[in-house]
């Protein structure tokens, strides 16, 4: 190849190849070792669109249009392709060219080869074709059967990799990665037709379950495209059930997925969980939702808290399920965040009480606030937890010393890792037997009184000054006839420090009225 041009003489060099290529499809005058030399240079100078205008143009995808598709020498069919694809890539007005043209039917049926190197090219074509033209993916799957093509496609890309054959040939797994790239994106904007996809699903979970990822980051191509190419799909129907809860190992897929993510929250940043680990955990989602019981429970032991969790405040250890009650307040990663949260959700039933027994309500209000849903009544009966008899608790964050864990590890509930009946805080969901206690000694009845006094008189304070509009709850107390005062509070004890906040109160008074 002769050396390449730079600035003006590259476009004249790029307007000659295209008129040369042009001229030929009028008039054949090339030979097949010349055409895909020409298209090679083109290649290369499309690589820079700078000087390279004639390429961008109708009439130069036109001609490379016919190139690709005419039927002509396979090896120039493959060199337009790789010319095709450079070009929508760098240009987006290419791909509507694309389209107007009507090629878009001719690349699906190119598709059907059994050939890594079409397979890749006429998928990328089409996933570019998705973004920003008048594509019809609709026509494509109905009139040229491009759902049945992408599954023929994968298929063999799982006998192959069940075969225990490594593939020699790096653009096996490129044309794989393509294929479940433009899967992803025709189920995304085709919705209505994502039933024709359906049976995709077991060649994908087969993949899935045969791949890992060669670098130190198990989320990268291509497991990352199978984890992907899942997520619009109807992982419900009957008719793949056998694929994802496999009779002879019913948990085996949900292990794998779970596996994935215990490697995955410490090889990724926070600034990464959206883009990497959100789509793997919305599969895992996916999987639990349609599981059969003894699965949903498998899955719940793995994922919800256990006993060795509740030894400390939930959140705080380093195991999986306190990784992902961290991530559910996680302000760099939202979209983790809300699918964690629907996911704990999901296996406490979709049941607010459930809910806060297997988390704690610490983790549980946000979700619970921001859903609408209400809060559990033992909650907020006299502001906060009950006991079992009924009786108030206390205000919030008060223990229950009568709360009970509903976990019972059977698929059946909401019960997850944990199955003790321990008594645990309904706030921290730490087991009471393991909670830290005070160093120094317990307040008296007289020192809390006092507490209270000096809390009241701040409150009124704030209040007066404007800080807060907010009714002083002791105030209400009194009013009420709920606040009982002690008895050497009676016979006119004054060694109170509330004695001294309020006399302080009443200088400052004197003062202002001096002013």
């Amino acid at each position: 190849m002769a050396a390449l041009q730079q600035g003006p003489a590259k476009l004249a060099a790029v307007k000659g190849l295209v008129d040369k290529l042009r001229d030929d499809l009028k008039t054949p005058s090339l030979t097949t070792s010349q055409r895909d030399t020409a298209l090679e240079e083109l290649k290369v100078y499309g690589r820079d669109p700078r000087f390279a205008d004639p390429l961008f143009t109708k009439e130069g995808i036109e001609t490379l249009l016919q190139l690709a598709f005419s039927g002509g020498a396979d090896s120039t069919a493959k060199n337009a392709l790789r010319v095709l694809c450079n070009a929508l890539v760098l240009k987006e007005q290419t791909r509507q060219m694309f389209i107007d043209l009507g090629y878009e039917g001719k690349a699906c049926e190119r598709l059907k080869n059994d050939d890594p190197d079409d397979e890749f090219l006429c998928s990328r074509l089409l996933f570019l074709t998705t973004y920003g033209t008048s594509v019809d993916l609709s026509a494509l799957i109905e009139k040229h059967q491009l759902a049945d093509t992408i599954t023929k496609n994968l298929e063999r890309h799982a006998r192959l990799r069940s075969s225990g054959q490594v593939p020699s040939n790096p653009m096996v797994d490129m044309a794989m990665t393509e294929s479940l790239k433009l899967l992803f994106n025709i189920t995304h904007f085709a919705t209505a037709h994502t039933a024709a996809f359906t049976s995709i699903i077991p060649p994908v979970v087969q993949l899935l379950s045969q791949m890992e990822s060669a670098t130190s980051k198990p989320l990268d191509p291509p497991v990352n495209f199978l984890i992907n190419a899942l997520l619009n799909l109807d992982l419900g129907s009957a008719e793949i059930h056998d694929a994802l809860y496999p009779p002879d190992e019913p948990e085996g897929v949900a292990k794998h997925l779970i596996n994935l993510l215990t490697k995955s929250t410490t090889a990724y940043h926070d600034a990464e969980y959206d883009m990497c680990l959100t789509p793997l955990l919305g599969v895992i989602r996916a999987v639990h939702e349609y599981a059969p019981a003894a699965v949903k429970a498998s899955i719940r032991t793995q994922l919800l808290p256990t006993d060795k969790d509740r030894a400390q405040v939930l959140g705080t250890t380093a195991s999986l399920s306190s990784w992902l009650l961290k991530n559910t307040t996680n302000p760099l990663a939202p979209k983790t965040r809300e699918v964690i949260a629907d996911l704990l959700y999901d296996m406490s039933d979709r049941d607010a009480t459930t809910f806060v027994d297997n988390v704690g309500y610490g983790f549980a209000s946000g979700y619970l606030f921001n859903k609408n849903i209400p809060i559990p009544a033992s909650l907020t009966a006299e502001g906060g937890p009950q006991n079992d008899d009924g009786s108030g608790a206390g205000p919030a964050g008060s223990l229950s010393s009568s709360s009970q864990q509903s976990n019972t590890g059977n698929g059946g509930g909401g019960g997850g890792g944990s199955s003790s009946s321990r008594p645990v805080n309904p706030i921290t969901g730490q087991f009471l037997d393991k909670e830290r206690k005070p160093e120094g000694p317990e307040m008296t009845v007289a020192e809390k009184e006092r507490e209270a006094e000096r809390l009241f008189v701040l409150f009124e304070r704030l209040r007066a000054n404007g800080v807060i509009s907010a009714e002083n709850p002791l105030r209400t107390a009194v009013e009420q006839g709920q606040f009982e005062e002690l008895e050497d509070e009676k016979k006119g004890s004054n060694s109170s420090d509330y004695d001294e906040e309020e006399e302080e109160e009443r200088k400052g008074k004197g003062q202002k009225k001096k002013n």
